[in-house]
């Protein structure tokens, strides 16, 4: 009647077929697992400096440093389907040319519930915070928010806001120059 491979054949369609199934109901209910963290974002004023750039684009770029104040807990996000949590706090602001701009200045990978309490005092930008244009003069003030990219095992990324400061933090006349 059947040979064996045919058997084998409908064996093998059958349980992938069980195994998307229940992938699907994992990736659905993921959705409705996760409750929504809660968190501050504080931001010191910041300091703008004129920085000498040795980039071939470019003679002189301002660059911003930021110092700020996080509080967040991140643990209602890890529940049996997420494998890791990707945390950043970005800077929101419209240039002289009326280009909206998001620039990422700290990020972290959480992979563990233990680890999911945030307490940063006194945290300082982990990458550089430089206008392309230039200068951070007649640029308005930046609002702050911490975001997280949820990283499900099975499933789509999610993301979410957590915190966003309350007061836009305006930059100010930059200061002396500093050689990058």
């Amino acid at each position: 009647m059947h040979t064996l491979l045919s058997r084998v054949n409908n064996a093998s369609a059958f349980m992938s077929s069980c195994m998307m199934t229940l992938l699907a109901a994992i990736a659905i209910s993921s959705f409705f697992l996760g409750s929504q963290p809660t968190g501050e974002v504080g931001i010191s004023p910041v300091k703008v400096f004129a920085a000498k750039g040795r980039r071939h684009y470019s003679g002189k770029q301002d660059a911003a440093f930021v110092n700020f104040n996080v509080t967040a807990d991140l643990a209602p996000l890890f529940h049996w389907n997420t494998k890791q949590l990707f945390v950043s706090l970005e800077a929101e602001y419209t240039n002289m040319h009326g280009v909206q701009n998001t620039v990422v200045i700290w990020d972290k990978i959480i992979r563990r519930k233990q680890d999911a309490q945030l307490h940063i005092e006194g945290g300082k930008n982990k990458y550089a915070f430089r206008e392309v244009s230039t200068s951070f003069k007649d640029v308005s003030p930046a609002s702050y928010a911490l975001k997280y990219n949820l990283m499900p095992y099975v499933g789509v990324l999610q993301y979410g806001e957590i915190a966003r400061t309350s007061d836009d933090v305006p930059f100010p006349e930059a200061q002396a120059k500093v050689a990058s």
